[in-house]
């Protein structure tokens, strides 16, 4: 019973969602960006593998495509990303024993603790206006992925398509 309650967290955890945030900057006209290009300089700063990266930038392609952006040499917009990881621990106390108030030795049992740890990760995607070099819009995306994860492509192509969902920001184009 408790290696299935383990298997069932340990499920939901790697399926859950992407929890998402993006702000921009209300003053900007997002109908004028057409064109994009990514800020190496940037990226090239980002504590990922290499790998992971080229996932990244692969499904920001993917979905920025999808609303008829172009990448170009001379871009409107420069896309830089970032990551932040922080682990959280969980400790898990099944008692065997009595579940009520009081002392009972007929219902005393052991005790187990399972502590089980997983990382929770951030993915920034920030876009920055190429003429003014300020940045215009931010999306965070935070969730759970694991390094072990069978198919990375598809949970970072979620993870960028849940984050750029909300761009341009609505009524913005």
């Amino acid at each position: 019973m408790r290696n299935i309650f383990l298997l069932l967290l340990g499920m939901l955890f790697s399926c859950s969602s992407v929890s998402v945030f993006t702000d921009h900057d209300s003053g900007v006209d997002f109908s004028k960006y057409k064109t994009y290009a990514y800020f190496k300089p940037g990226i090239d700063k980002v504590e990922i593998s290499d790998l992971d990266k080229r996932r990244i930038l692969k499904a920001i392609d993917n979905q920025l495509s999808g609303k008829s952006m172009i990448k170009s040499e001379m871009p409107d917009l420069l896309i830089s990303i970032n990551t932040t990881a922080k682990e959280k621990v969980y400790i898990d106390n099944m008692n065997s024993g009595f579940w009520g108030w009081g002392w009972n030795p007929w219902f005393w049992g052991p005790s187990f603790n399972s502590v089980s740890s997983r990382t929770e990760g951030a993915l920034y995607i920030d876009l920055i206006d190429a003429k003014t070099k300020q940045l215009v819009w931010q999306g965070k995306g935070k969730g759970g992925i694991s390094e072990y994860t069978k198919n990375r492509d598809e949970r970072i192509g979620t993870f960028v398509a849940e984050i750029l969902q909300n761009y341009p920001p609505e009524g913005e184009m």
